[in-house]
């Protein structure tokens, strides 16, 4: 029975909506997700049943407004939901952020309200699927010097060019692609299945990520009427207003796994018993689960914060940036030394730890890599950026 970590009491600090928000999903995870997703792990599978009750429970596009099918809710409320899905695993909070911060966001932020309404309403229902194309093969930390272009062609756009790394690409009802026009200024577009041109394959062999589909977007001449594209951005400020959104849910979705890796290790650490008595009583198993404690109560306080600013309309991208990063390492690390309690039996798909160990290895590169994020944080504290 999964009991949640809450050293410094940090559920006070939450209204009564907002633990009843996380509550309604801890126990669709625990019941929907926690005992088949090992099983779709390991057959390389999307559990792509859980969408539509994704939808039902509100975790797509929480913070939409309720005209546009979403639930109206605040950014705290959006953390909270993103912890527990990722507590049952990353694919599923992937699904659900790519579908929240980089679908449907865009489209609400950017697009007109014809597009808000043809699209977002199916989107938080779960009966459209969306995909993010910004990343490509020879471009991934400088999505500046994009490939994918867009030429005006009277009534329509035609779109050349492909997108890597793409969650939800192989079953994506829409995609939001990022294209450079003929003037070099990069664009927006909603690409939708069936248009000629359009493939998405799915990416296999992966070691990480394994219940969540992964693909391409590739697009050979085609057409985009005029009306699909997002009107009111220019610029990389569309994409990376969008992964800000995404970031900060992965700060709240990483807490997740880490809480699921550190109760498992503690509840096995106090019921196996070497040397007859519980590994929990070896001073080196209670360093390792009060460090774990220890960090996982610093990152609940830094998603909090966060949270707080975020509601406000005061958060920074670099301020964004650091709690990704900080939060990634230490559901990561968690991991690592939670697999080590466990010994040989940590490596099983008996327990959650290793499947949370490898989907994070993908967490801690996706949305903006380890150094990239770091270096993000350096700028802002040196105003010189070293990227460039």
């Amino acid at each position: 029975m999964y009991t949640a970590p809450d050293y410094y009491l940090v559920d006070e600090l939450l209204s009564e909506e907002h633990r009843l928000i996380r509550k309604s999903v801890r126990d669709w995870v625990d019941r929907s997700v926690v005992p088949v997703i090992d099983g779709y792990a390991q057959r390389h599978e999307f559990p792509k049943h859980l969408i539509k009750e994704m939808g039902s429970i509100g975790t797509f596009g929480p913070y939409i407004p309720e005209k546009y099918g979403g639930a109206g809710l605040d950014q705290m409320a959006y953390g909270l939901i993103m912890t527990e899905l990722e507590r049952g695993d990353s694919a599923i909070r992937s699904t659900a952020s790519v579908q929240s911060s980089l679908v449907m966001y865009p489209i609400y932020a950017f697009g007109n309200e014809e597009q808000r309404l043809k699209f977002l309403p199916k989107l938080a229902s779960g009966e459209m699927i969306g995909a993010f194309g910004l990343t490509e093969p020879n471009y991934g930390s400088d999505p500046g010097n994009m490939l994918t272009k867009i030429k005006d062609a009277g009534d329509h756009y035609i779109l050349n060019g492909s997108k890597m790394w793409i969650t939800n690409a192989p079953i994506a009802d829409v995609a939001v692609v990022w294209a450079k026009d003929e003037q070099d200024v990069v664009r927006g577009l909603l690409v939708e299945k069936g248009m000629e041109g359009f493939t998405a394959p799915e990416t296999l062999n992966k070691w990480s990520l394994r219940a969540s589909l992964t693909g391409e977007l590739v697009f050979d001449n085609v057409h985009i009427p005029k009306e699909n594209l997002l009107p009111n951005i220019k610029g990389l400020k569309g994409p990376l207003m969008c992964l800000n959104s995404a970031r900060y849910g992965i700060a709240w979705g990483a807490i997740g796994a880490a809480m699921a890796c550190y109760d498992t290790a503690l509840q096995y650490a106090l019921e196996r018993k070497q040397f007859n008595k519980p590994v929990a009583s070896f001073q080196l198993q209670q360093k390792k689960l009060a460090e774990m404690i220890t960090e996982i109560t610093k990152a609940q306080l830094l998603a909090w914060r966060l949270g707080t600013l975020r509601n406000e309309n005061k958060a920074t991208p670099a301020q964004i940036s650091m709690a990704k990063r900080n939060n990634v390492e230490m559901a990561l690390n968690i991991a690592r030394e939670s697999r080590q309690i466990l010994g040989a039996m940590g490596i099983t798909g008996d327990f959650p730890i290793m499947r949370h160990m490898m989907n994070l290895e993908s967490v801690i590169t996706y949305e903006g890599t380890h150094d990239i994020h770091l270096l993000i944080t350096g700028m802002d504290i040196t105003g010189i950026p070293a990227f460039d």
